[in-house]
């Protein structure tokens, strides 16, 4: 039989052709209620050979419009029709099988070098998607040429993985149904070729336009597949001590309180410091979730360890319990006269050191305490050291405002200080030889240190770990990798991300490192095997910040979506979304208790959320899903949802700056969030 003369089979044999479909596909709630339906109708049911049975047929005929382009758009158009035609509870759902479509039949105009015609169906249609798929339909927009679709990452993402689609029954048989009696074979293709379909049961409440993210995308998994990853065990706990950790601990404190008591006998009252220090060996034992020790090899425990967990201790004492009823006070640092230099800026964990990293390959390192910095002369001999004090004399006598770091040799993109605050780590797109390199920089002399290479592409994101011996890496090569202070290559690679790593963080534990990429996926990997052990979807833009609560359960991400996403890590569900940012959010943080989320971004503003509340209510955020699954909420009702949500009790307050973008907020802690970011002047047309 030749192509252009398709068979029309009868009745009987297309019925047998679409039972095979759908066999194949796995879509068994669709097969067993068109089996019924064959049944009431024809009296007759058909085995998988009788299936199999139909000869001299192709489901995909090879049309001679798959030739003609017109074909392509005109199929897409009744594509369209159809959708916003269908009823309100079914519109939302099959809105979402448009975009990967829509894709596809702009790759395959490319591919036939049909380009004028490509970027007609671009213009003609972009608008239908560049509301939650902006991101794309830039990349989309580049590809003008077949020899793109092999270079291009974001083209041979959707050609080698299937996307995501999680749809209902009846909204499956009624695309399938309408692709079939309209002839669309085309779009059927795509969808056979390109699409993973996921077949619910019962309409889902998942049809909020908020939740697009969490049933479509490409992942590298089925839906049920990604359920199933996420069940992995983990070990969200804290990291047991060393129990000669403990010991000295416990008698250095004790020495303390005596003399505490012995000078203000009612200063401490009757959580004294012993208490204290037996709280959190308590967390250690008790907790079921906490790793082996073993599991995060780290070296032997020095005095300085024990001095610096002691201050710990004694902050905890004074620090602030904030919640909706407690906002905490906000210390914001204003950079001027940066001229858009300024790519990212860290501050230390005691809140007396803040770095900013610069686009001239230069980092700088001011006080916070308005003191001069003062580095140790080149001349130092340990012989002459015999008492703190000495120390103090070998440092320059004047001192200086700031230090310049200098030894990148090209912008600075990322840099983290060592929770002891004694070593700064940065990241850059400098190339030293073939590889691209991260700087380990000392606090005390403010020198190079190391020099770490592995990289191929340019450094997004460094993150120090929370005990100070490992800090992790973000790299455009699409990978993450884990270093250790005194090796130079990485101990780990983390491979898996569809396109480059924009962000990592570290697991409070230090078993885990937490990586944000521009897949828009989360994923969180083990550093003892190496392997991925969550993915989290929900994005519909590149992840650009990350935090983790001190409990280590909760993980909240945000990026280019302008959304906070709030999840278990137990699980990997989405607990909640966050709307209210009217821009890129660029950084987000806990506060010490985690009762509240700090964030801020390029809408100059820094935002309060209450974790409490979203974690104790849950039924709210699933009320007006529950009215679309009954039918009470229109498409029009369900694109305004998002505004509707901005005035929920969730946000707590909203602090605006004048006219500078927040890079960085961080808790200190005693629970003041220090916040900072660079002045941006008003444009010519401003003025």
């Amino acid at each position: 039989m030749s192509a252009e003369q398709p068979r029309h089979l009868p009745d009987k044999e297309l019925d047998k052709i679409v039972l095979n479909y759908l066999t194949q596909k796995g879509y068994k709630h669709t097969e067993l209620m068109f089996r019924n339906e064959i049944r009431a109708i024809a009296g007759e049911d058909y085995t998988m050979d009788e299936m199999n049975a139909v000869s001299g047929y192709q489901f995909f005929p090879t049309d001679p419009d798959s030739n003609n382009p017109d074909s392509y758009i005109s199929s897409y158009a009744d594509l369209r029709t159809l959708i916003e035609r269908s009823m309100d509870i079914y519109k939302l759902e099959l809105r979402l099988v448009m975009f990967p479509v829509f894709a596809h039949i702009y790759l395959d105009l490319v591919f036939k070098g049909f380009l004028d015609k490509a970027m007609h169906f671009m213009e003609e249609f972009k608008t239908d998607h560049y509301e939650y798929y902006g991101d794309n339909i830039r990349k989309l927009s580049i590809i003008t040429h077949s020899q793109h679709l092999q270079e291009n990452e974001f083209a041979i993402t959707l050609r080698s993985q299937k996307y995501n689609v999680r749809l209902s029954n009846v909204s499956t048989k009624l695309l399938l149904n309408f692709l079939q009696e309209n002839k669309l074979y085309i779009i059927l293709r795509i969808v056979n070729q390109y699409l993973e379909i996921e077949e619910t049961v019962n309409h889902q409440q998942t049809l909020m336009m908020s939740d697009i993210a969490d049933v479509t995308g490409v992942t590298g998994y089925s839906t049920h597949g990604l359920d199933d990853f996420n069940k992995q065990k983990v070990f969200l706990g804290p990291l047991p001590p060393e129990p000669t950790f403990v010991e000295e601990a416990e008698q250095v404190l004790k020495v303390k309180d005596t003399q505490l008591n012995n000078m203000d006998p009612q200063s401490l009252g009757d959580d004294d410091l012993s208490t204290l220090l037996e709280d959190i060996t308590k967390d250690f034992k008790d907790s079921i979730e906490a790793p082996d020790r073993n599991d995060v090899p780290l070296p032997p425990s020095k005095g300085s360890d024990i001095q610096t967990k002691i201050e710990e201790l004694f902050e905890l004492r004074h620090r602030i319990k904030l919640g909706a009823s407690t906002l905490p006070s906000i210390c914001f640092y204003t950079f001027h006269n940066t001229y858009d230099s300024l790519n990212c800026i860290s501050i230390s964990d005691d809140a007396t050191l803040i770095a900013g990293g610069f686009s001239e390959s230069y980092v700088k390192i001011w006080s916070l305490k308005g003191e001069k910095l003062k580095a140790f002369m080149n001349n130092v001999r340990p012989t002459f050291v015999s008492e703190v004090s000495d120390l103090e004399r070998l440092r320059e006598q004047h001192g200086s405002e700031c230090k310049r770091l200098v030894g990148h040799s090209g912008p600075v993109f990322g840099l983290s200080f060592s929770p002891d605050n004694r070593y700064l780590v940065t990241c850059s797109e400098d190339k030293t030889g073939i590889l691209m390199s991260a700087r380990l920089w000392s606090v005390d002399t403010f020198t190079n240190l190391v020099c770490y290479k592995g990289h191929n592409y340019p450094i997004w994101d460094v993150d120090f770990g929370p005990y100070g011996f490992y800090f992790a890496t973000a790299s455009y090569d699409r990978t993450a990798r884990l270093w250790s202070c005194d090796h130079i290559y990485p101990l780990r690679i983390f491979a898996g991300h569809l396109s480059d790593v924009d962000c990592v963080k570290f697991h409070p534990n230090s078993r885990y490192i937490l990586t944000g990429s521009s897949d828009r996926m989360v994923r969180m990997w083990d550093i003892q095997t190496g392997r991925c052990v969550r993915i989290m979807s929900g994005h519909s833009g590149a992840v650009h910040s990350l935090a983790v609560s001190d409990n280590g359960h909760i993980m909240a991400s945000a990026g280019e979506d302008k959304k906070v996403i709030l999840r278990d890590l137990r699980t990997g569900k989405t607990l909640r979304k966050l709307t209210g940012h009217t821009d890129i959010v660029y950084t987000l943080e806990f506060s010490r208790g985690g009762n509240l989320l700090v964030s801020g971004g390029a809408d100059q503003t820094v935002r309060v959320w209450d974790v409490n509340a979203c974690l104790s209510d849950q039924s709210d955020y699933n009320t007006s899903a529950t009215n679309m699954e009954n039918g009470n909420t229109s498409v029009g009702q369900a694109r305004n949802s998002e505004s509707a949500r901005v005035k929920s009790d969730e946000l707590l307050a909203t602090f605006p700056t004048k006219r500078t973008p927040v890079y960085k907020v961080k808790f200190t802690r005693r629970n003041l969030c220090l916040a900072t970011g660079a002045f941006t002047k008003l444009s010519e047309k401003e003025q």
